[in-house]
């Protein structure tokens, strides 16, 4: 697979790379894929990276994805937007958490418990 560039690429392109990886990640944990997981959640990392250094810190586009159809999209745009919006992640945390989709909802159940135990800083 082509290595792609980040930095030529404008926040609504970024988005929507972040939203595809989620989607694939998704795929490779319903397949039991791990190491496929794995390499999707550095590269997450790496789009999401490229948002925060973006100038007024970008991650806040990703509010968008609140209201994706699938499960892991929103909960790593949740977790990926906590240090930009707090309240709104926190929210949307629970909310996973409590819809019962799983495996969602336990790691949105395990985050939660995580902030509270000030395991778990976003920044």
């Amino acid at each position: 697979m082509k290595r792609v560039n980040l930095e030529r690429l404008t926040v609504d392109e970024l988005v929507e790379r972040f939203a595809s990886l989620a989607l694939e990640q998704d795929k490779a944990l319903l397949d039991s894929d791990i190491s496929k997981a794995s390499r999707l959640y550095w590269k997450l990392k790496d789009v999401e990276a490229e948002l925060k250094a973006r100038e007024g810190d970008q991650r806040r586009a990703l509010l968008k994805l609140y209201d994706h159809p699938n499960a892991q999209v929103r909960l790593k745009a949740t977790k990926a937007t906590l240090a930009v919006a707090p309240e709104a992640a926190r929210r949307m945390l629970e909310t996973i958490a409590e819809s019962r989709e799983f495996p969602q909802a336990g790691e949105a159940g395990m985050s939660i418990s995580n902030l509270d135990a000030g395991i778990f800083k976003p920044t």
